[in-house]
């Protein structure tokens, strides 16, 4: 039963942490959301191409052989552009087979593991594709055939993409250690945190 007049306390202010959580949040989230709309631009650009080359080949007959290897390499883009911030909203598709039967402490551990497990990956990314991209850069390496682009260009999808989805793992992270809810994957639901005394604290994230 809530006690007589605290519905008119104020809310309490958020900590030193929290507030370092929240302009962190803000920003991932901006850099997200902007990876996320180029992302989005190209997907439809490739699906204006595709659309071009099959009217050109099938009406025209004149074949547009380049469409297929600008295409492939917006793919790589729209991939890894988009994944942080499917990967901060939660929206990964997840297995919680073995997940779901766990109890709330369980749930919340697999969650913080998968967020490490995350958190490598990413690192993977970032220093594998920049070395990558350092190795192409460096000997003029080109794509294979007709648009002959420098290949580094579409190497640098990984570093990036991969730092973004780094950054959203780690701020989901820091959400749990405050005692937030965090969610990995869809279909999962989001795993509250736990005090020193057990109890959860709710302020799921949006």
């Amino acid at each position: 039963m809530t006690p007589p007049g605290s519905e008119h306390l104020p809310p309490s202010s958020p900590t030193l942490a929290q507030r370092a959580a929240n302009g962190l949040d803000a920003v991932v989230g901006g850099l997200c959301t902007a990876a996320m709309a180029l992302s989005a631009l190209a997907l439809i650009a490739s699906l204006g191409m595709v659309v071009y080359s099959v009217v050109m080949r099938y009406i025209f007959n004149v074949p547009q052989t380049w469409v297929d290897d600008l295409v492939g390499f917006l793919l790589v883009a729209i991939v890894l552009l988009g994944a942080g911030d499917v990967m901060r909203r939660g929206e990964h598709i997840g297995v919680d087979l073995l997940t779901s039967r766990l109890g709330p402490r369980g749930q919340r551990i697999a969650a913080i593991w998968a967020l490490f497990a995350v958190l490598v990956t990413a690192a993977m990314f970032v220093v594998e594709g920049w070395e990558t991209v350092s190795f192409s850069k460096m000997l003029g390496i080109v794509s294979q055939g007709h648009l002959e682009v420098p290949i580094y260009i579409v190497q640098l999808a990984v570093p990036i993409g991969g730092a973004l989805f780094g950054l959203a793992a780690l701020v989901a992270l820091l959400r749990a250690a405050l005692g937030e809810d965090v969610r990995v994957s869809r279909g999962e639901s989001s795993v509250a945190g736990h005090g020193p005394g057990g109890d959860s604290h709710d302020g799921a994230r949006s």
